[in-house]
Order: structure tokens, then sequence, then C-alpha cells
């Protein structure tokens, strides 16, 4: 499962990044929270976006209910462990690599959806990456969203290539790997689920 991960990615979580997440666990658990959202907010605007796609309607309506029951789980934990609920700012990761979708169909759609694999698959590498860091709670728990992530980042995948051009999608990739690349590496002034290792 992590072997497809890495070898979509093909980069790992800076070591140093990792050091923070541990350092601050209130923090990382609230981000995730706000990712596990968000994360749920685009399928269902995919499925808005276009509601004449049968296969993205059905596989988006699976995934938002699985990302809102993550959002539950974080929450709870979160909660379990009296961390104050308050709202914290969003990276730059996923507003970054929304600038490079294209504005015209059929590229719209393969963009959103090859963005929408990246996020996940790095999401699911960032979980094996501190798992092994964290208290024995939150080690079972990432260890257990790994599955369900690395199937979202496929069916991502699967989906652009029911819609698309697969040379199209391969350029896609190319284009957007290393920028997502960075955004990873990059030291990021505050730290989220997914900005950079910290100045």
């Amino acid at each position: 499962m992590l072997a497809d991960i890495h070898a979509f990615l093909r980069s790992e979580t800076p070591a140093a990044w990792v050091d923070a997440a541990v350092e601050n666990i209130d923090l990382l658990l609230l981000d995730h929270k706000n990712c596990e959202y968000k994360a749920a907010s685009n399928a269902i605007n995919l499925m808005a976006k276009y509601q004449e796609r049968v296969e993205l309607i059905n596989a988006m309506s699976r995934l938002a209910r699985e990302e809102l029951v993550h959002y539950e789980q974080v929450l709870k934990i979160i909660k379990a462990r009296g961390v104050e609920l308050r709202p914290i700012s969003a990276s730059r990761y996923a507003a970054s690599l929304r600038t490079l979708v294209r504005r015209n169909e059929p590229g719209m759609m393969t963009d959103i959806l090859v963005i929408s694999a990246f996020i996940e698959a790095r999401s699911c590498e960032r979980f094996g990456a501190m798992a092994a860091r964290l208290d024995p709670e939150l080690s079972k728990f990432y260890t257990g969203l790994l599955a369900s992530e690395a199937r979202h980042f496929q069916g991502y995948l699967k989906l652009a290539h029911l819609y698309g051009d697969a040379d199209d999608i391969a350029e896609r990739i190319e284009v957007i790997r290393p920028v997502e690349q960075a955004l990873i590496a990059e030291p990021d002034t505050d730290f989220r689920f997914h900005s950079g290792p910290p100045r």
C-alpha cells in the first residue's frame, strides 16, 4: 500500500516535520480535523459540479461520508484529550496546488482529480511517517487511517482515467508532482498537517 503511495509521490516527509508533529500534537489534531472536513467538502463540491457523471457522484458520496466519519473520530480524540477547539489558519499546501488547475474542461476535471489524489496520497504517507513516533492511541488511529486514505488516492486516479485522457493525466502528474514535493519540503512559518518543516 505505502509502496504505491511512495512511487506516486516520489518524496518523503522531512524528518523535521515529523519531529514538529510529535511536539505539536494539539495543533496536529486540530488541523487534521479541518483537513477531514475539507476533504468531505471537496467530494461534495465535485458532486455538485459534475452532476452528469454518475460514477463520480457515487464515488464522491461514499468518500464524503467516510471523511466525515474521520472528522468525527478526530473530534472525539480532541475532546477526550481536553484540547481546546479554536480556529486555525490553513496551510498554503492545497491552495497552492489549486493554482495549477486549468480553467477549461476537460482539463479542469482532470487536474482537480489528480490534485485530490496527491493530497490523499500525502496524507497517507504522513500517517505512515509519524505513526511510530506517536503515543499508542494515536499510533493505532493513524495506522488505521492508512488503508482508507490509500483507497481515496486510488479512487481519484481511477476517476481521472475514467473521464480523462491517459497521456494528459501522465503529463499533468509530472507538472503537479514537483510543486507538491516543494510544498512539503520547503520550510513553513506555521506547522500544519500539510505544511513543510518549521523554519
